[in-house]
């Protein structure tokens, strides 16, 4: 079996209070999710999407605090694979402020084995 990427998506999500790193991974894979269909796994004659891998990498801050299952759970189809990288912003609109807005970036790879 070899899988063959058919689709690259990006986005970005950000948490503008509260410093939730998890929020702003999520919201990442929706902005990356939420713009396409996937109209060519039919016309390749597949029935189920479940045959779709998507792997999902995410760059944000603090990757040791972000909930990979949450993030997973955004997927609507296909089997999941998350990575999670050092990355995205955090950005302080105050210097005196701890209050920091969370920008996550999100790249996801949708694969298919059509042999």
């Amino acid at each position: 079996m070899t899988m063959k990427p058919y689709i690259l998506e990006m986005g970005t999500g950000i948490d503008l209070h509260g410093q939730d790193y998890t929020k702003a991974a999520k919201r990442a894979l929706e902005d990356a999710i939420h713009r396409n269909s996937l109209l060519f796994v039919r016309a390749l004659g597949i029935e189920s999407y479940d045959r779709l891998n998507v792997d999902v990498t995410v760059g944000v801050p603090r990757p040791e605090s972000v909930n990979k299952q949450e993030v997973l759970a955004v997927l609507p189809v296909g089997q999941g694979r998350i990575t999670l990288v050092r990355g995205g912003l955090e950005v302080s609109p105050w210097e005196d402020s701890s209050d920091k807005v969370v920008v996550a970036n999100c790249a996801v790879v949708v694969s298919l084995d059509v042999d």
